[in-house]
């Protein structure tokens, strides 16, 4: 259950960064509201998985799984670019938090 409320955590923090680049620096309300009241579901969620996980692994996935996402998402939805050294920073975030996963502290 506690990776139900981590992968939570990760997609209302994905909506919430996502709404914060549309609303233009706060300038249209309704993003940025809609923004923070994702973000303050996001860290519920990433609060109570943090009863049963370790926060080291938590932390990794969540902030690694959100930058990547973050990351396709600029560059599919707004058109920004990635290039090949950022293309190669995804990658090792990625395999980073595969290694925590499979060879990191024990799960709780």
């Amino acid at each position: 259950m506690a990776y139900l409320y981590l992968f939570l955590a990760i997609v209302f923090e994905i909506v919430a960064t996502s709404l914060l680049k549309v609303s233009d620096g706060f300038s249209k309300i309704w993003a940025a509201a809609l923004s923070m009241l994702a973000y303050v579901a996001c860290f519920y969620f990433l609060s109570v998985s943090m009863r049963t996980l370790p926060m080291g692994v938590i932390y990794a996935i969540w902030s690694g799984l959100g930058i990547v996402a973050i990351c396709l998402i600029g560059f599919f939805v707004f058109g920004q670019r990635i290039g090949a050294i950022g293309a190669a920073g995804i990658a090792l975030i990625i395999a980073g938090v595969v290694l925590l996963n499979l060879f990191g502290s024990p799960r709780a």
